[in-house]
């Protein structure tokens, strides 16, 4: 019976649609969205962009650390070519493909040269 009350009475207005029987007071409703890089950026704060780069970074660095262990000599050297591969390629991928796509030239453009 009260809870039938109770779904009438929220039912009623549109500011008690989120209210719970067990609250004091109606709940204010709050837009807490907040733009973290727009807010960074006017304060000069350089906030870095997502990147899955640094997972590939240090797949490569696991296997150059298994090219410490004490594996046979053939073994430890495989790992530690292609963790040093695995590595460099991370590297190439996060400064000079994603960085050059996420930072473009501050330099004016030739006439006719097209910026990709």
């Amino acid at each position: 019976m009260a809870s039938a009350a109770f779904k009438a009475w929220r039912a009623a207005a549109g500011a008690r649609e989120r209210a719970s029987r067990f609250d004091l007071e109606i709940p204010v409703h709050v837009d807490s969205s907040f733009d973290f890089a727009a807010r960074a950026h006017e304060l000069g704060i350089h906030v870095s962009p997502n990147s899955t780069w640094p997972f590939v970074i240090c797949l490569g660095l696991l296997f150059l650390g298994l090219g410490a262990v004490p594996f046979g000599s053939v073994v430890r050297i495989v790992l530690a070519v292609m963790g040093g591969l695995i590595f460099l390629w991370g590297v190439v991928g996060w400064v000079v493909v994603e960085d050059v796509r996420i930072f473009p030239s501050d330099k004016p453009q030739a006439p006719g040269e097209v910026h990709h």
